[in-house]
């Protein structure tokens, strides 16, 4: 950048309603900078930072590219963007979101960045609630919303950032991290890395950035992350099936599906842990967030306290409410291996029957995943299928819903493709019983779906 980032007058960000660069907005004009913005799409994030006092224009405007001196825009932003070409004519300096990200990032003393292809947001919401509760004061941004900072953003001192740091397109490379959480590695934005081998390169690369003196905690249950802490100093290894550092051992589910487990450290009894967050993805992630917090002296009781209390983030198995008697969840999970741990979840729970409210996001990855989807999909004992949610794409894979309908079908008849939410919703009225489990899963507005029917609820 050509100066400090308090020295710019005026700040645009293309794509300013996005989790991230929501916060960084939002952040940035609690630093006292002048922020504006625009976004496509109308939304609860454009509305809270038109309600900080910053002009928010949905579409395009080059009317605040003209006034800026600073114009910050994301990956999914195209070059042929008119805002974003805009500024490149008229020589008004331009950075790449994860970019700027690192450069602001520089000022903080610790930089704790939470990786890997699924987890981050709730791990990163874990550590946070650990270091408030502990009274550290960091500053955090998370992917998704936590309920203690009422938000995915949270402004604090200059000693800590919490970050959620994403491995697509290499966006975690710009950062510069004191402590590192990798929580697993797998096969996920292959529209950009290709194959495995590809993801598990920049995941060293992103290791490598830690200095002598920094802190890497890896999941040692998850075979692509061995021998990424080859040459760390400071590595702490969690696990349950593998003999980790820090192991869980002993779990037991309440009827609720929410765990107990007992904490071994170097085969010594640590302590026992409960959560109110389901599955044993959850164990794992708590299990980072003690090693994490373990290298910074905060207190067992502390640690204990704030995983106890913990009830999630948004978007990762939330509890919506009740329609019929029959209970709503709402999850992010747009990757097989994440839906399966969606399943396991629900049938944690006592319930009667399921019904997965599927939508895929982009068409790469349901291209990529048809079978994986179609193999874990079938599970539940009720599946709909929404209309893909493109996102950034064009449906050059000629992929289609019946595709994937076609192979859940081959196990599991109970399939069917509804393409709009409205209509799932009003299907759904019809169907579900008491004790029903309706669980919307998916990246994209599936949870719209949760949202008509608990708005009709009688």
């Amino acid at each position: 950048m050509k100066k400090e980032i308090k020295d710019y007058k005026t700040i645009h960000f293309i794509g300013i309603g996005g989790a991230s660069m929501y916060a960084m907005a939002a952040q940035l004009k609690n630093d006292g900078l002048n922020i504006t913005g625009s976004d496509m799409q109308e939304s609860s994030n454009t509305e809270y930072l038109k309600n900080m006092g910053i002009d928010v224009i949905i579409g395009h405007d080059t009317r605040l590219v003209k006034e800026a001196e600073l114009v910050i825009y994301t990956a999914a932003i195209h070059d042929s963007d008119p805002e974003l070409s805009l500024a490149r004519e008229m020589g008004i300096e331009t950075i790449e979101r994860a970019a700027f990200i690192g450069e602001y990032t520089k000022d903080y003393e610790n930089l704790i960045c939470i990786s890997g292809t699924h987890g981050k947001s709730t791990t990163t919401s874990m550590i946070a609630s650990v270091f408030l509760e502990a009274n550290l004061n960091p500053t955090i941004q998370i992917g998704a919303s936590l309920k203690r900072i009422n938000g995915n953003y949270y402004t604090g001192g200059k000693k800590y950032f919490i970050l959620e740091a994403c491995e697509y397109v290499d966006s975690f490379l710009h950062f510069h991290p004191t402590a590192e959480v990798i929580l697993n590695i797998d096969d996920d934005h292959l529209d950009y890395f290709k194959n495995i081998e590809n993801t598990k390169k920049s995941f060293r690369k992103y290791v490598e950035l830690l200095p002598d003196n920094g802190y890497l905690v890896i999941n040692k249950d998850d075979p692509n992350t061995l021998n990424l802490d080859k040459g760390i100093k400071n590595v702490t290894t969690f696990g349950i099936d593998s003999e980790a550092l820090v192991k869980a051992q002993n779990i037991k589910y309440d009827e609720m599906g929410f765990p107990t487990f007992d904490v071994y450290i170097n085969k010594e009894y640590y302590d026992t842990f409960s959560l109110k967050v389901r599955g044993k993805h959850n164990v794992l992630d708590a299990l980072a967030t003690i090693s994490m917090a373990r290298n910074y002296d905060i207190d067992k009781d502390i640690i204990k306290k704030a995983l106890k209390e913990f009830t999630g983030v948004g978007r990762r198995f939330e509890y919506k409410g009740e329609y019929k008697k029959a209970h709503i969840f709402d999850d992010f999970a747009h990757h097989p291996t994440e839906i399966l741990s969606t399943y396991n979840s629900a049938t944690s729970i006592k319930h009667r029957e399921t019904w997965a409210v599927f939508q895929s996001h982009t068409y790469s990855r349901t291209a990529e995943h048809l079978k994986e989807f179609a193999q874990v999909l079938a599970k539940f004992d009720h599946v709909i299928i929404c209309d893909i949610y493109a996102a950034r794409e064009e449906n050059i894979w000629n992929v289609k819903e019946d595709d994937l309908v076609k192979l859940i079908k081959a196990t599991n008849k109970n399939v069917i493709h509804i393409p709009t939410y409205v209509e799932i919703a009003n299907y759904l009225k019809d169907k579900v019983q008491e004790d029903d489990l309706i669980l919307t899963i998916g990246a994209g507005p599936v949870n719209k779906v949760a949202d008509i029917l608990l708005q009709n609820n009688n």
